[in-house]
């Protein structure tokens, strides 16, 4: 039995989709940086797909970690943000920066699919 005001642990599931999450952010903001420092004009899609993604990322995990009401509907967009920004990576196949990216964006989008079809 849980004392009034503390949250149950949470599952399993929920922590590999945070941390999930919190990898996504990460390897987005990174390629934005990488984009940001190559030669030339990166293009304006992958910028948005990844600035897009970043955010959602981010915003998921936290929902999550705060047990939002509103968790499993982000999960569901954060996904959605995921795919777009795989998508947006595999354009440029020959940066292996991008690459990770889109790996890290395809394995978060799973888990969240995942999630936004569990009880949370």
């Amino acid at each position: 039995m849980t004392q009034p005001g503390t949250m149950t642990p949470m599952s399993k599931e929920m922590q590999d989709c945070v941390e999930a999450c919190m990898a996504a952010h990460t390897m987005c903001e990174e390629a934005m940086s990488s984009c940001m420092h190559m030669g030339g004009q990166p293009q304006m899609q992958i910028m948005r797909a990844l600035m897009d993604c970043s955010e959602m990322t981010r915003m998921c995990s936290d929902m999550m970690m705060r047990r939002s009401p509103m968790a499993q509907e982000m999960c569901a967009m954060c996904a959605k943000a995921c795919d777009m920004c795989a998508e947006a990576c595999m354009s440029m196949p020959d940066d292996e920066q991008l690459m990770r990216c889109a790996e890290a964006c395809r394995r978060c989008a799973e888990m969240c699919r995942t999630m936004a079809g569990a009880r949370m």
